[in-house]
């Protein structure tokens, strides 16, 4: 069942606010505080899809993400008390790969963009093939272009 954070075409939304210990000296956001920002929206659909980190690691055959591949692009500087929205899009799973696109906005300014590569992992760190029914419990979450 899709929850309100996902929206008619399966995007999904966060909503951030900056705090003073987001940023730098500058009163900017640090760069790599997007980092957390996206992975926020990434562990909250999930959730919302119903696929909590909690939820694989309880498994019969626990089993975690971990990331391959993120690429961020910058395009504006997020500022302290500014009320960001973290858009995660999930492209789909292939091979053992998934992706995900990230968007962090302020109003409808493109603060950061990400592309970000995940896979599946045994709790020991081995990659492995995504779990089968975990695939199809997220298949109806991927991004409608429309």
């Amino acid at each position: 069942m899709k929850t309100a954070s996902f929206d008619e075409r399966n995007q999904h939304w966060l909503k951030l606010r900056v705090y003073y210990e987001d940023t730098d000296f500058t009163g900017m956001v640090y760069h790599a505080n997007y980092l957390r920002f996206f992975e926020r929206g990434r562990s909250d659909f999930l959730r919302d899809a119903g696929v909590s980190h909690q939820y694989l690691l309880q498994r019969p055959d626990p089993a975690a993400f971990t990331l391959t591949n993120v690429n961020v692009d910058y395009k504006k500087a997020a500022k302290v008390d500014d009320l960001l929205d973290v858009r995660t899009r999930s492209l789909g799973v292939r091979g053992v790969r998934m992706y995900f696109a990230q968007t962090c906005l302020c109003g409808a300014d493109v603060i950061a963009e990400a592309k970000v590569t995940a896979v599946m992992i045994h709790p020991d760190g081995r990659v492995r093939r995504p779990i089968p029914d975990v695939v199809e419990q997220l298949k109806p979450f991927d991004y409608r272009a429309d």
